[in-house]
């Protein structure tokens, strides 16, 4: 049995391997999603990086985009924003009032965006999931039991949890003020400098017991952003004293220096760390070894297992996982 962290379209691309090699199997794989960059918009409960394995497993995934769902019609979402030009209601991110984000579901706590302006393009199918999610939490379910449904309901075969029952929101503060990990990411395309991450939430939130349950087995972390995909986890202490008791095994997110995509480099600058494979075991420092690309030449004080780490189609993530096999060999 072994459990994969995922955050973003890191660990979500390493599974698209899963089926193509007998060093892992699905139906003893568990996946837990970061929660920390989950929104409120217009009353719907989005999960990104939930809906990315959901999405991925249940093969409705958009893999040229790596979200949201295949194929997908956009007419809800164009005609908000084509209503809100018409009335004059500027397209930025607009955030409910300050008492309203402690008001209503606890678990849409610091993250609730108005409806009137939809900064994040959900597809209508994608929105009939929101949606579902939505009412089953208003009906009492936890949002480990509404995923649970979700996966089934998509005939998944590996085990999907979110990383706690509680809010935890992913704050990213910079030279404009603080906010909140989308609006910083989606709507500003990750421009903002950024002056620290805050992980809101997290000296309250309890990983629930599924979840510490999960991660009594070998834990692996794909190369997902260590700070805004994987940080909301460990920022849980009983989430990080687990990983510190089983052993762990991280695919690094960079070649080096260079990360492959996305906003890691300029976060893990931000809370100190160094932005590259030789700042990996202190931001993971329960890592008991790394998965590096053959060309990085970075040494490191933690057993490392070497190949080609780039991810591009389903052959590639099959060679990977083939290295994480081999580094869980050595510390488990």
């Amino acid at each position: 049995m072994t459990t994969f962290l995922a955050g973003g379209t890191g660990t979500p691309k390493l599974l698209t391997g899963l089926e193509r090699t007998d060093a892992f199997d699905a139906s003893t794989t568990t996946v837990i999603a970061n929660t920390g960059d989950d929104v409120e918009v217009g009353g719907l409960i989005v999960c990104p990086d939930v809906d990315t394995v959901l999405y991925l497993r249940g093969g409705l995934l958009d893999r040229d985009r790596w979200w949201g769902i295949a194929d997908d019609t956009t007419a809800t979402h164009e005609r908000i924003a084509e209503f809100g030009e018409a009335m004059d209601i500027p397209q930025t991110p607009r955030y409910l009032p300050a008492e309203r984000q402690t008001a209503g579901r606890a678990i849409a706590r610091w993250r609730r965006f108005s409806g009137a302006v939809e900064f994040m393009e959900l597809g209508d199918t994608d929105r009939a999931v929101h949606t579902i999610r939505t009412g089953l939490l208003d009906e009492g379910e936890t949002l480990t039991e509404v995923t649970k449904r979700l996966a089934d309901g998509f005939g998944l075969t590996v085990e999907v949890l979110p990383m706690s029952d509680d809010p935890v929101a992913s704050i990213i503060h910079t030279p404009a003020g603080p906010m909140h990990f989308q609006e910083f990411w989606v709507a500003n395309q990750g421009t903002p400098a950024v002056e620290d991450v805050e992980f809101r939430g997290a000296d309250t939130a309890r990983p629930t017991t599924a979840v510490t349950n999960a991660l009594t087995d070998p834990v692996v972390i794909g190369p997902s952003n260590p700070v805004t995909s994987i940080g909301p986890m460990v920022a849980m202490d009983a989430f990080e004293r687990a990983l510190h008791e089983t052993p762990v095994v991280a695919v690094s997110p960079f070649l080096g220096e260079k990360v492959f995509s996305g906003p890691a480099a300029s976060l893990m600058e931000a809370v100190g760390l160094t932005p590259a494979t030789a700042g990996l075991p202190d931001a993971y420092p329960f890592v008991d070894a790394i998965v590096v690309d053959e060309t990085d030449k970075t040494e490191l004080a933690v057993p490392t297992v070497t190949t080609d780490i780039r991810i591009d189609d389903d052959d590639d993530a099959t060679r990977v996982l083939e290295a994480v096999a081999r580094a869980l060999d050595q510390v488990a």
